[in-house]
């Protein structure tokens, strides 16, 4: 299949080196020096003992497919100024994001998400028939241009899922391809439910160690810092469960647990902070709290973290609040 990969850094990179291995028609969309290194020496993978390496086109976007869109949630306007080229009748566009997607609010009760989409520019740029949803379980890092490292070998998943939860040809067809690839990929009852397990997981480590410098180890080593953190998922469990998230439907991991077993890698909003990246502040920490006042459901953990996060990392350039 022809399958385009957009934003191939540390995640999308590890899908784009798996799936071209298996010889699929693999082009990406990547920046800077790490797309220099893959156009120069190609696209390297490396899962323990194991190499990955697969030929990926770096240019001359045609129609595709698939499109696998990697970036982080608060770069997606790049994406909608640049689909037209990879958009044929039939492509369907996965967003593998963390947080809440863009789209959750097709055929799903949810609050006013605009600030996922500002200007609309997703919605105008992609047919709410081509979108599929994606939720990635994978810690990975670039650790020199062209090379991305794996930190959870064999325990690699991306969940996929239509936005109204039918199972058809076409989803079948993409997880038929990750599996073959190595990537598990099974199959999802309800997508909602699968990026609200993972964003709860999220919620629960990422902004406490943004706030600390901690790793996900040592924060659930300290006793604050661990019962902080089991308030922060309850509440994001309360929050879920009022709109009729039901967590039991989650696929595990091939490891059997959703969390990382990477648990001294750095979060990558942690990461995203100390190297001054811009931070996904809307839809990792800021979209849950309409959700709960949706529900007059209180959320006073969640509430006085995101409130901390959104301040520093507005402080330092790396999130715009909403005017």
């Amino acid at each position: 299949m022809k399958i385009c990969v957009f934003g191939a850094g540390a995640v999308g990179g590890h899908i784009a080196a798996r799936l071209a291995a298996k010889g699929h028609d693999v082009s990406i969309v990547a920046r800077g020096p790490h797309l220099a290194a893959i156009e120069k020496n190609g696209l390297k993978l490396l899962h323990g003992d194991e190499v990955i390496q697969g030929k990926v086109r770096t240019a001359n976007p045609e129609k595709q497919d698939f499109v696998i869109v990697a970036l982080k949630a608060n770069l997606l306007d790049t994406f909608a100024e640049n689909a037209a080229p990879l958009l044929g009748p039939e492509t369907a566009v996965v967003f593998a994001q963390n947080g809440i997607p863009w789209w959750y609010g097709l055929h799903a009760k949810a609050p006013d998400l605009s600030m996922l989409d500002p200007g609309k520019k997703l919605s105008k740029a992609i047919d709410p028939r081509r979108i599929i949803g994606g939720v990635v379980y994978s810690a990975n890092e670039v650790v020199e241009p062209g090379v991305i490292m794996n930190h959870v070998p064999n325990n690699n998943m991306l969940v996929v899922g239509e936005v109204d939860d039918r199972q058809s040809s076409r989803i079948s067809k993409l997880r038929e391809a990750l599996e073959q690839s190595g990537m598990s990929s099974p199959v999802a009852p309800d997508i909602r439910a699968v990026i609200w397990s993972k964003l709860i997981q999220n919620l629960a480590t990422a902004p406490l160690c943004t706030l600390t410098g901690a790793t996900v180890a040592q924060v659930r080593a300290d006793p604050g810092l661990s019962s902080l953190s089991k308030k922060i998922a309850e509440e994001g469990r309360a929050i879920a469960q009022a709109y009729g998230i039901n967590l039991a439907l989650v696929p595990q991991r091939p490891g059997g647990s959703q969390s990382t077993a990477a648990l001294h890698h750095k979060p990558s909003m942690l990461q995203d902070f100390e190297r001054g990246r811009p931070m996904e502040v809307a839809s990792l920490l800021l979209t849950p709290l309409p959700f709960a006042k949706g529900a007059n459901l209180p959320a006073p953990a969640l509430e006085s973290v995101v409130s901390l996060i959104a301040y520093r990392a507005a402080e330092k350039g790396l999130f715009r609040p909403a005017a």
